[in-house]
């Protein structure tokens, strides 16, 4: 059993580093992509604060179908370009949401939720899927948070 030591009081350059060094020993040795993915959404949810959905979707036949998540059911479907997780694949760059609300074509699959963070996930120039995170927070996502979660998502990608 997995016991986490990650201190979410800490400053977010530390936190992040925690988490990393976390990931990289739950996913040690593991080779299955699905039991990491899922294992990473359960660390990220329950070692950052202020989150109502922590998950990924996966790139299957041009879309972004949901994977392994912690939080309410989620949209099983979006199209690339769509929202914030498909204008992230499709721009294949990070998109920061301060206020959902304020993102045209915003897709609330929580009412809830109030800022998002998503990630792509590119390995070998491939686009595997995204990493979204939710909060009920306005503005609850900075620059900090941006950059942990890039390298986050680079340390999964690594094993």
């Amino acid at each position: 059993m997995h016991e986490s030591h990650i201190d979410a009081s800490q400053p977010k350059p530390v936190l992040y580093q925690q988490l990393v060094q976390e990931l990289q020993g739950l996913i040690a040795g593991e080779r299955d992509f699905i039991a990491n993915l899922a294992n990473s959404a359960a660390l990220i949810y329950h070692s950052l604060p202020d989150l109502n959905w922590a998950g990924f979707y996966l790139l299957k036949e041009g879309e972004l179908v949901v994977g392994p998540f912690q939080g309410k059911p989620a949209c099983v479907r979006i199209a690339i370009g769509k929202g914030v997780c498909g204008t992230a694949a499709a721009q294949r760059a990070t998109q920061l949401v301060r206020n959902v609300h304020e993102f045209p074509g915003h897709i609330a699959c929580d009412a809830a939720s109030n800022s998002e963070i998503v990630v792509p996930m590119i390995r070998n120039g491939e686009l595997l899927g995204v990493l979204d995170l939710d909060s009920p927070k306005l503005a609850r996502f900075d620059e900090q948070d941006k950059k942990g979660l890039e390298q986050f998502v680079a340390a999964l990608l690594s094993n």
